[in-house]
């Protein structure tokens, strides 16, 4: 059944689609009719005020298009005004960051004619998504045809309509022009310069641009540790006192590169106008349920979950599963060792080069079933993360980062602390320590560029021929673009990127002064990873909703963490070294005083440096104040003029 204005190529110029949302084709004509007229509504009646208009599919012989596709647009005025609702900063004639307000446009530094350039079309779809979000239930008691479907009053309609599978997808459109821009400036050409980061946050939003703005600082701050550590590596320098300043070395540079960092993204989030807009308010989960009760902070109805069962649930469910998946983790890596000492002793028997090539064997396969363990417990995570049923998407994202990170650090390096401290063979440790690095990246380079391009590849072959075979000659970009992207794997955000960068931290900070040729292999990696992750942003996810970001969140206390646990991991190899040993023969107390004083002196330099470097920059701390002082202005002038008037 086609409902409301149906859109082809040739009439699209009514308005310029940014969000395309698809419905289940099953679904219900009067809720669909219901949906549109929701969003078509003035905002003063409760609607969102926005464009919209189904595009239809021409009917395929091997099976039926989905009729409840629709693209959604806005005017430009709806934009602006809708700017000033989601709180977005904008450069002032002054050359200031401040909110954005449909009544000062003009006074903002690219506000131009009718303000038509003021936006760019990944800010135009973030407030679209916005209004669809926040677009709520009225005096509705449920969804028209789906009496089972309950409304509460005040809620998100759209976030009802995912939960209960009725409403499958809503993603904004690529702009192939400046698509195809972005990929010739930013991975199309093998160049030694920086990304550009304005353009990434221009196309995909802040939180996306921030990922690769710390992918590109991080390599780059790796390169001087990779430098100094090819000499240690090809001149195989057994003085463990160089060995010692190597370690110090790392310690600093963990410590200035997280310091550092934290004062590069408070930049970017200034130029970009995050660093100080407000938080918006969060609307619980699409997947949470609940009893209906009473909200005391909005005063609506809504689901309820008691936080006790919650609890339950993390502490007697959560809790020993992952305690269980921690042992398993052991275990694998018992018979991984036992693996190890039958390699060794056959190529004790007979060492020809068959059995030195043997023992890497034990150390690809664990690796291998490392990779595989990581991906299983992700899966289970995620599973028991949505079952606790939290209401916050940040507390569901909270709980799983540390469901993973913790999962992930035993399961990764597990096996090298044991090496290191049970068995204390450092040429078993910079074997095990390399074939591990080495095995990993070689996984994640195939599972996450070559695989999803070949994928890609023969969907992209398969919708253009269905496309021909349909159309013939004719020319219809928009429908073949629509689908193309609709049948595109979803990106699920920057945890995967984030999670892998942090193990491979994990790898240079912790054992840096037993292989020092980490770095380098790290560098590499990451050099691969920013044409890899640019290619598969363009071409081969969705593109996803601009998520506006200040920082790195919860991953830089992951990386601080880290960086701590590395303190006392290389102090601790040092001590362990023959060398130091040598100085202390006959007593082992003494030795470990002195490596755990050494250990508490480079904590203490850790946090004093973390002290003294300030996070914010103090032209930015200038800025933002000055900011702040003529917002309190401001209110004073319109409480004086309020009451002379009364």
């Amino acid at each position: 059944m086609q409902l409301g204005l149906s859109v082809s190529d040739s009439d699209v110029s009514s308005f310029t689609p940014l969000v395309v949302l698809e419905l289940a084709d099953d679904t219900k004509a009067e809720a669909i009719t219901w949906l549109l007229n929701r969003i078509r509504d003035k905002q003063q009646n409760g609607g969102a005020e926005l464009l919209v208009n189904q595009l239809l599919f021409p009917a395929q012989d091997d099976q039926k298009p989905n009729p409840n596709v629709f693209l959604v647009g806005s005017t430009l005025q709806r934009l602006l005004n809708g700017a000033e609702d989601v709180g977005l900063f904008k450069e002032f004639q002054d050359g200031t960051m401040r909110g954005f307000t449909y009544a000062n446009r003009e006074s903002f530094k690219d506000f131009n004619g009718d303000g038509e350039g003021v936006l760019s079309d990944a800010e135009c779809q973030y407030i679209i998504k916005h209004e669809l979000d926040t677009l709520r239930a009225k005096n509705e008691e449920h969804v028209p045809g789906y009496p089972k479907l309950k409304l509460y009053p005040g809620k998100s309609v759209v976030r009802r309509l995912q939960s209960k599978g009725v409403l499958i997808q809503y993603f904004p459109l690529h702009n192939k022009e400046d698509l195809k821009r972005l990929s010739f400036s930013w991975y199309k050409k093998f160049k030694l310069s920086f990304q550009p980061l304005d353009d990434i946050r221009h196309y995909f939003g802040e939180g996306l641009a921030l990922y690769f703005g710390f992918l590109e600082y991080f390599t780059f701050a790796l390169v001087p540790m990779a430098l100094i550590g090819i000499p240690y590596y090809l001149f195989d320098w057994e003085d463990y006192d160089k060995y010692v300043l190597f370690a110090v070395f790392n310690l600093v540079w963990s410590t200035v590169f997280l310091e550092v960092w934290k004062r590069c993204s408070a930049t970017l989030a200034y130029g970009w106008g995050t660093l100080s807009r407000k938080k918006a308010f969060e609307e619980p989960r699409a997947g949470f349920h609940g009893a209906l009760g009473f909200n005391p902070v909005t005063g609506r109805e809504e689901p309820v979950y008691p936080s006790s069962k919650r609890q339950l649930r993390i502490y007697l469910v959560s809790v020993p599963f992952v305690l269980l998946c921690l042992y398993l983790s052991f275990y694998v890596m018992m018979v991984y060792f036992d693996m190890e000492f039958w390699a060794i002793n056959i190529y004790n028997e007979n060492p020809d080069i068959a059995t030195s090539i043997l023992l890497f064997v034990p150390s690809i396969i664990y690796a291998v079933v490392i990779e595989i363990m990581n991906l299983l417990y992700r899966f289970a995570a995620e599973f028991l993360t949505d079952w606790e049923n939290h209401r916050l998407e940040s507390s569901f994202q909270n709980h799983l980062v540390l469901k993973v990170l913790v999962f992930n650090f035993v399961n990764c390096f597990a096996s090298l602390f044991y090496i290191a401290f049970v068995m204390q063979d450092m040429v078993l440790l910079r074997q095990s320590l390399a074939t591990l690095l080495i095995t990993s990246q070689i996984l994640n380079q195939v599972m996450e560029a070559f695989l999803p391009y070949w994928l890609q590849r023969r969907r992209n072959k398969k919708v253009h021929k269905r496309m021909r075979r349909l159309m013939g000659d004719k020319e219809l970009p928009l429908l073949g673009q629509v689908q193309l992207e609709t049948e595109m794997n979803t990106y699920l955000g920057t945890f995967d990127d984030y999670l892998e960068q942090f193990l491979l931290f994990g790898y240079v900070s912790l054992f840096s002064c037993v292989y020092p040729l980490a770095a380098v292999l790290v560098v590499l990696n990451n050099i691969t990873e920013v044409y890899s992750d640019a290619f598969k942003m363009c071409h081969v996810f969705k593109r996803p909703f601009s998520e506006p970001a200040t920082n790195i969140g919860v991953w830089q206390l992951a990386f601080e963490t880290m960086s701590i646990i590395a303190v006392v991991t290389n102090c601790a190899l040092i001590g362990l070294s023959p060398q130091m040993k040598a100085y202390f023969p006959e007593s082992d107390t003494q030795l470990i005083l002195i490596v755990v004083t050494i250990e508490h002196v480079l904590l203490a330099f850790k946090f004093i440096l973390a002290f003294v470097i300030p996070d914010v920059p103090k032209h930015i701390q200038v800025n933002l104040a000055k900011l702040e002082f003529d917002s309190l202005e401001a209110l004073k002038k319109r409480v004086i003029l309020r009451i002379a008037f009364i």
